[in-house]
């Protein structure tokens, strides 16, 4: 029997509850599927971070996201998400429309585009093959 590996979610941290609602379901369309909360010990255990944490499932048939709503500071890292979207255009509007300025960097004659969120996780954007 052949074994694949396959991603089943991508943690996140977020300062505002608010605003990751708009970023995943009114930028990305990424729907909320359910809210909890972790409590401090078991974020101490797993995290090495003392405090109660709520977490946002955002998910749909093709990517999860679980979003940790944190005062937490993010220090500067290569960290990054890449996703895959359906129209560049439509999503660089809808991210001009809440203030977030999407980067187009060259790289060998070709335009990436990458746009960092509310709490200022980076993201790479690549628009799916048609």
């Amino acid at each position: 029997m052949k074994e694949e590996t396959t991603l089943n979610h991508v943690a996140l941290q977020y300062y505002n509850k608010e605003q990751a609602d708009i970023f995943f379901t009114e930028i990305l369309k990424i729907p909320k599927l359910k809210e909890f909360t972790i409590a401090k010990e078991l974020s101490n255990a797993i995290f090495k971070i003392k405090e109660n944490v709520e977490v946002i499932v955002y998910a749909n048939n093709n990517a999860r996201f679980e979003v940790f709503i944190t005062k937490q500071p993010l220090k500067k890292s290569y960290e990054h998400t890449c996703i895959e979207i359906d129209d560049k255009e439509e999503f660089i509007k809808c991210c001009n429309k809440h203030d977030l300025k999407p980067m187009n960097i060259q790289k060998d004659g070709k335009n990436l585009l990458f746009i960092r969120d509310f709490s200022n996780n980076l993201y790479e954007i690549k628009e799916k093959q048609k």
